[in-house]
This record gives structure tokens, C-alpha cells and sequence, in this order.
């Protein structure tokens, strides 16, 4: 992971400032969802995407029972309901 030397403060509520040149950088824009993960003793923060559970596809993805899934997966699981 590779440190960019921007240190922030966290305030009394816990939030912590993205500076706007690495929302720009990264896409991140109002109201975007923000993925929060553990790495060792380091915390992660990257954009939310919606991708298949399956094949991790970022296309067509839609809601089924809760989980992302592409329709390319969707179809697969149709066909071998079938058999």
C-alpha cells in the first residue's frame, strides 16, 4: 500500500476529511458509498462497487434475494436450475 503524506485528524463524531484531490482522483462524489475494511493493523477505504458475488463482473449487476449477481451468472444458475 503506498502512503500518498496526507495526515488528517479525526474529529469528536470520528470523521475524517477525504481531501478533494483524492476524491477526484478515485471518483468519489457526494453521497457515494464507501467500503470500510481491516488489513492487518492498517484500515482500507475504497469505493463501493457493485459487483457479482460469482465472477466479480461489474456488468448488469442487479439485487437477487439480497446478493449482487450479472445476468451473465443469473442465466448459468437458470440453466442449471433446469437440469
Amino acid at each position: 500500500m503506498k502512503s500518498i503524506g496526507i495526515v488528517r485528524k479525526i474529529d469528536k463524531l470520528g470523521r475524517i476529511v477525504l481531501p478533494v484531490e483524492l476524491r477526484k482522483t478515485l471518483g468519489i462524489t457526494e453521497n457515494d458509498d464507501i467500503e470500510i475494511a481491516v488489513d492487518g493493523r492498517s484500515i482500507v477505504l475504497r469505493k463501493h462497487e457493485d459487483v457479482c458475488i460469482f465472477c466479480g463482473s461489474d456488468q448488469e449487476v442487479t439485487d437477487f434475494h439480497g446478493k449482487n449477481i450479472c445476468a451473465a451468472c443469473l442465466s448459468e444458475l437458470r440453466q442449471k436450475a433446469k437440469k
